[in-house]
């Protein structure tokens, strides 16, 4: 069987194959899937991707599959390690921070301010695979970037540096830098004016660094030397795929649980009732990871946090079986107590990613009164709220588990509202579609809005879904 394109989505703990073909013409389709685990611990991550790729051809009842072209995702090798070194916390080393959370960086360290030993101390134990330094609106501060540069600069940390700070300190910057091993990267200010976030073209270059890293992970250089275009991380991919539809449909929440981590994308400006209690600016497209959140790799931190009692209670299962029970939870659930499981697991990860994700209203008290004020990502404009990654897709009570946790708030949220529409990436492509989306966006959001059937819950976009 010939299909236009294959899309890999190479995740920590499983490898998902998605097949399209008609992709250039009216009526792309998807055609079929097929998943297998990724084989990270076997030492090539090459054998994942082919007994995936084996599992959709019997899956499709074929022969054999051939395809044109080959793009990919991964997070196989894990988030790039970063750290991030600003002026003011809550403006430029915020503004970096989130700028390489929504291009698959994990950060380790978050600094304001001149860095003193113990922070150097620290940046060597991380040993990082790429270093943000930020400081200083466009013709403001100067000293404090340029000092951080010197410093970082003298570690002998073979990482790159992204200079993405004050505009009048580049030049200085490329001086400091020039007699080291590390590559440099000068990009414009994260927060080139007070209360402007400008994180795209930082995100943009984490992202190409991103692609060199990944090849590290066991056998990736040769899915590399198969895949006709980019690699793209897969959160990066998730929130390509968030944007194209919020051009489309409107604010949204974008919920991915996987296996190692759970991650929050939400494309919305906010309010205008709560922009102008806001204290500080957040981006319009925004996404958080939590590392100690997924149904497998981390299930065992979740397991924690629900607490073993009511776990008990849950699955009906005496506390002598339980141990035995977890010790032998596999990435992809069969039994019907493995799915009733692994929604648990989900609904407390999405529940508490919400929790981090979103701002929150509070009270200030000061001479003249009590005021109200709002910090963080206000999330009440979002019309819709989309689950994908494997749990939020596969599992049968995926919408009520995120209907349960816009429920799950204490009043000071910025939550969505309780009445916000749930829509289910149901073919699980969501991913695939983000990397496509770079240079087939027309394909790609007409595939979008079928498999969340867009047209059964009312929902226009302006092409035409075949």
């Amino acid at each position: 069987m010939k299909v236009d394109i294959l899309v890999a989505e190479i995740g920590s703990t499983t490898t998902v194959i998605n097949g399209f073909v008609g992709i250039g013409s009216s009526c792309p389709e998807f055609i079929g899937q097929g998943q297998a685990p990724t084989s990270v611990r076997e030492g090539d991550v090459n054998i994942g991707l082919k007994n995936a790729i084996e599992d959709m051809r019997r899956n499709l009842n074929v022969d054999e599959i051939r395809y044109d072209n080959l793009f990919a995702t991964s997070s196989a090798a894990g988030g790039l390690k970063m750290t991030v070194h600003g002026l003011v916390y809550d403006m430029t080393a915020r503004a970096a921070k989130e700028a390489a959370l929504g291009a698959g960086a994990n950060i380790h360290m978050v600094t304001a301010g001149k860095l003193r030993r113990t922070d150097l101390k620290k940046i060597k134990n991380i040993n990082p695979n790429i270093i943000l330094i930020a400081g200083g609106v466009d013709y403001g501060e100067r000293d404090t970037a340029i000092n951080n540069a010197e410093l970082i600069a003298n570690l002998g940390i073979d990482a790159p540096i992204i200079y993405a700070g004050n505009i009048e300190n580049q030049e200085e910057i490329k001086l400091i830098f020039e007699e080291t091993n590390n590559k440099l990267y000068i990009v414009e200010n994260v927060y080139p004016k007070i209360d402007k976030l400008n994180i795209e073209p930082t995100r943009r270059v984490i992202q190409d660094v991103f692609e060199e890293h990944i090849t590290y992970a066991p056998g990736m250089k040769k899915v590399h030397n198969m895949v006709n275009g980019s690699i793209v991380p897969t959160p990066g991919a998730v929130m390509l795929a968030s944007k194209l539809l919020y051009e489309n449909i409107g604010d949204l929440v974008t919920f991915d649980v996987g296996g190692a981590t759970t991650d929050v994308h939400s494309v919305t400006e906010g309010s205008e009732e709560v922009n102008r209690i806001l204290i500080s600016p957040e981006p319009k497209a925004k996404r958080t990871v939590e590392g100690d959140l997924g149904v497998y790799v981390n299930m065992r931190n979740i397991v924690k946090l629900i607490g073993k009692e009511d776990l008990m209670k849950s699955l009906k299962i005496e506390e002598e079986n339980l141990d035995k029970f977890l010790d032998n939870h596999k990435p992809i659930p069969k039994t019907k107590k493995e799915k009733d499981f692994v929604e648990l697991l989900a609904e407390e990860a999405a529940r508490i990613s919400l929790n981090r994700h979103s701002g929150k209203f509070r009270d200030l008290y000061s001479s003249s009164g009590k005021k109200k004020v709002a910090e963080g990502k206000d999330l009440t404009n979002v019309k819709y709220i989309i689950g994908t990654g494997g749990a939020l897709t596969r599992l049968p009570n995926r919408r009520n588990i995120i209907k349960n946790i816009l429920k799950s708030g204490k009043g000071n949220e910025m939550f969505p509202n309780k009445d916000t529409k749930v829509l289910i990436d149901n073919d699980y492509i969501m991913a695939s579609l983000g990397v496509l989306s770079k240079e087939y966006p027309e394909d790609a959001l007409k595939l979008l809005a079928k498999s969340l059937k867009l047209e059964d819950n009312n929902i226009r976009i302006e092409k035409e879904v075949c």
